[in-house]
């Protein structure tokens, strides 16, 4: 689906424990920036898209009425909330982006946001696993993280030991959040570190340890559209270039855990009606919920046939310095993965590579880029292929 929104402005908050800071202290920390970077204020705003999984993570549900609650100019603005688990911020994008293009409104703003840590770690495990399919995979124990441990198992049974790609992967990421700001964890762990079982990195499920794993992380992005341009803004505009929304089964029995067949349709469709190869692109944001994730999201873009994503990664192709960086700006594993902020978070990073101000992240001359985010084990798959105006 081809689109002319644009976006013109952006916020993000720290992410991290956000212990003293409520859903009103996030929404107000990353939606003045947004509104101040597009030149608007809040009584110029059509219509407001909220991100929130949620599912009782806080107590308070209802969550699209919150930003009036901080800014009262936004008191009769329509609002609603999206949800489609941990692609709950690309929904909230896609609902905005189809009611500007409907005519409806000309200048929305969109939230993603997400409170974990009120939570226990079990209690969060529990949470999550709702985002699969309870009736065969809601007793695991591990919540998320013993799902992509099966899948990471399959993998390994079919192509091999792939701790070695993991590893890689989860050192690139953590040495690309070293430079990004709003990172969760901004310290480069190095690859020996994720790559050997220890006290501080432990086995976690199946081959799949602590460091392939995205942290636990409160926060919220914030994105102002526009159906075009804006001379007040302070920030260059990016527009889409296209977009995809594909689905697959939730049940992992009906499908092959080691293919992300929704995922890579998302990318073919996504690629054709942008008019774009992957060599086209300079870099992806993609979801990197798990190592093994990117690892097959790799083979998902077309970066590596079936069964050698490891290729992309162990000969430096993702890499920051490589031919389609992949992560720049630290991905889930080093910034976080505050569900509901996520995809929203992702748009802000390549916004923000498009319009050149993405500081120490920054990759040279970088005119188009794409963002990919899952809901699920590969069940909700959104694609954006965006460009500098």
């Amino acid at each position: 689906m081809t689109t002319h929104a644009h976006i013109v402005g952006w916020g993000h908050t720290a992410f991290g424990k956000r212990d003293q800071s409520s859903l009103e202290d996030l929404i107000r920390e990353a939606v003045t920036p947004a509104l101040e970077s597009a030149g608007l204020e809040p009584r110029d705003i059509d219509g407001i898209f909220v991100g929130h999984f949620n599912a009782g993570f806080v107590g308070q549900d209802f969550t699209a009425a919150l930003p009036a609650v901080v800014f009262p100019a936004l008191r009769h603005t329509p609002a609603m909330r999206a949800e489609n688990a941990c692609a709950t911020g690309s929904a909230a994008i896609s609902a905005a982006l189809d009611a500007l293009a409907a005519g409806r409104m000309r200048r929305v703003l969109v939230i993603g946001m997400e409170k974990m840590n009120e939570l226990s770690t079990p209690q969060v495990a529990a949470t999550l696993i709702k985002c699969s399919y309870v009736r065969e995979e809601g007793r695991d124990p591990a919540g998320f993280a013993g799902i992509f441990g099966v899948i990471a198992a399959r993998y390994f049974e079919r192509f091999g030991d792939q701790s070695d790609a993991l590893a890689a992967i989860a050192a690139k990421n953590h040495a690309n959040g070293v430079h990004n700001p709003y990172a969760h964890m901004r310290r480069d762990l190095g690859f020996d570190f994720c790559r050997n079982v220890s006290d501080k990195n432990p086995f976690v499920a199946g081959p799949l340890k602590r460091s392939d794993c995205s942290l636990v992380s409160d926060g919220a992005a914030a994105l102002v559209l526009s159906a075009e341009p804006l001379s007040g803004a302070s920030v260059a505009p990016v527009r889409w270039r296209s977009r995809a929304q594909v689905n697959d089964f939730m049940p992992m029995s009906r499908r092959d855990p080691t293919r992300l067949e929704g995922a890579a349709l998302a990318w073919q469709k996504g690629l054709d009606a942008a008019g774009l190869r992957l060599d086209d692109l300079d870099f992806v944001e993609t979801h990197d919920c798990f190592t093994i994730a990117e690892l097959m999201e790799y083979e998902a873009m077309g970066l590596a046939p079936y069964g050698q994503g490891s290729r992309a990664i162990l000969d430096g192709v993702t890499r920051k310095d490589g031919k389609l960086p992949v992560n720049p700006s630290g991905g889930l594993k080093s910034k976080g993965h505050p569900i509901g902020a996520t995809g929203v978070s992702q748009h802000v990073m390549a916004a923000m590579q498009l319009s050149g101000t993405a500081g120490e992240m920054q990759i040279p001359r970088a005119t188009r880029g794409a963002v990919f985010n899952m809901g699920g084990t590969g069940v909700a798959n959104y694609l954006s292929v965006l460009q500098a105006v």
